[in-house]
């Protein structure tokens, strides 16, 4: 059987992070495996509270599976603390891990910062060994130092953070006016997944950005390439927000 791990924060709501992840995994068919970065308190409004996870424990707890079970796929999350991304950048450097898919959460959707001062720029250290980085817009500006506001911007984006060592982008519009368009780099080319804007209040919506990056980390697991694990990631997301 196929294995992800994901790698990312504890969301009690059960709508995001951990939770979120392992219940993808289980809707792709492929056993997830999960390592916690840190504890909060969040409603599915809104985060309270966090509590980072220290490095030491968070490498703890992944070489202790990395010991038992072969990892196909790999989905950073939420780091909670620049230290924990400095940590993760040496582990994997240390165990050649593949098909690392990396959502750059930096804050919330209600603009609360979910990794300490100067975490971004740690954040940067693990583009090189990322398969794919799903930054939105916000992130994407704090990556880059751009405003990003449209599809060119969007694009430009994508090439810059590709130049900082991540092999394929994907750039997520899902806060451009007007229908949604995510932007998909590798380096050669793009590709242009559109979408519809759907309404709804802030609950129907939290955890999206890990659903989709655990179906891409899920797929990439299964053996798909780039471009077909966003495709059924993206399938996947459609499919739960359907529901809710």
């Amino acid at each position: 059987m196929r294995t992800a791990l994901t790698i990312a924060g504890a969301d009690p709501s059960g709508g995001a992070g951990i939770q979120a992840d392992l219940k993808v995994f289980e809707a792709f068919g492929i056993k997830g495996l999960s390592a916690i970065t840190a504890l909060t308190a969040q409603d599915g409004h809104a985060v309270h509270a966090v509590l980072p996870v220290p490095p030491e424990f968070l490498l703890r707890e992944i070489t202790v599976l990395l010991k038992k079970y072969r990892v196909d796929a790999v989905k950073v999350g939420m780091l909670g603390t620049g230290e924990n991304a400095i940590a993760l950048a040496g582990l994997f450097k240390k165990t050649g891990l593949k098909n690392i898919v990396l959502d750059t959460v930096l804050a919330s959707t209600g603009g609360r910062p979910l990794i300490d001062e100067g975490g971004a720029g740690a954040v940067k250290k693990l583009l090189k060994y990322a398969c794919i980085v799903t930054p939105n817009l916000r992130e994407a500006s704090i990556l880059t130092g751009m405003d990003i506001g449209d599809l060119q911007s969007m694009e430009e984006a994508a090439r810059s953070i590709h130049s900082l060592g991540a092999r394929s982008v994907l750039v997520k519009g899902g806060h451009l006016a007007g229908n949604p368009v995510d932007v998909l780099f590798d380096g050669k080319r793009f590709d242009y997944f559109k979408g519809r804007r759907l309404k709804g209040n802030t609950e129907r919506f939290h955890g999206t950005g890990c659903i989709l990056s655990a179906g891409i980390a899920a797929s990439l697991a299964k053996g798909r390439g780039v471009k077909k694990a966003v495709e059924e990631a993206r399938e996947r997301l459609a499919s739960i927000l359907k529901k809710r």
